[in-house]
């Protein structure tokens, strides 16, 4: 569930992580998986489907979001804004940006958008899950959008890992070497909690990772 401690804003627990202090109650599991599901769908796929405008770096203004959410599905009938800004504050990946009374999804998106992002910080590293028969077409060809405007990549290889696990019993990770790409001018956007976007990757950054995934630790991700 979702509270609010008065004093270190809002977590996911039964108190807060900070002061232990109970906190008011925010939404129940149940209600914050629906309202996410909803939120990521209509800020990364179809804002078009719920009549929202939504402008070139992918914000919809907060208050008409929950208006139309709540005329649209009787079953969000209780919304506030402040229900989102708490699913926005307390998502552990980082999907959404709140920000000057609007909303947007930090990454996901098929939807035309031209995301300005931070490109500080971006590790020398980073990870690409992909599959046995398309991993030799990608390190001869690079990677470029599929269904999604940017290449979404991983800070880590088991964070890779996990996302390969959703797509395959048996991902492949690919090393992208992202120090290179920056340094010959790549732009590589910092979105949500360990991913990063970029518009491609050219062959010549990716190599097989000297590690691959088990069995076991793909039904590890699987399970959690």
């Amino acid at each position: 569930m979702i509270r609010e401690c008065e004093e270190h804003g809002y977590y996911r627990d039964e108190e807060c992580p900070e002061c232990g202090d109970r906190g008011k109650f925010i939404m129940s599991d149940e209600e914050s998986i629906n309202l996410g599901k909803t939120t990521a769908g209509v800020l990364r796929h179809f804002p078009d489907k719920y009549s929202l405008e939504m402008d070139e770096r992918g914000w919809i203004d907060l208050e008409h979001f929950v208006k139309v959410l709540r005329n649209r599905q009787k079953r969000f009938h209780w919304l506030r804004k402040y229900h989102v800004k708490a699913l926005a504050a307390t998502d552990e990946k980082g999907r959404y940006q709140h920000e000057d009374g609007y909303i947007r999804a930090t990454y996901g998106h098929s939807v035309e958008v031209d995301l300005d992002l931070s490109t500080e910080d971006i590790p020398d590293t980073l990870y690409a899950p992909t599959t046995e028969k398309e991993s030799e077409l990608l390190l001869e060809g690079g990677i470029r959008p599929s269904d999604r405007t940017y290449v979404h990549l991983s800070d880590t290889y088991d964070s890779a890992v996990e996302a390969g696990a959703y797509r395959s019993d048996e991902p492949v990770i690919l090393k992208v070497d992202a120090e290179s790409m920056m340094d010959d001018e790549n732009e590589i956007m910092r979105a949500g909690k360990g991913v990063y976007l970029t518009e491609e990757v050219e062959p010549e950054y990716l190599e097989l990772s000297e590690e691959q995934p088990s069995e076991e630790e793909v039904e590890e991700f699987k399970e959690e």
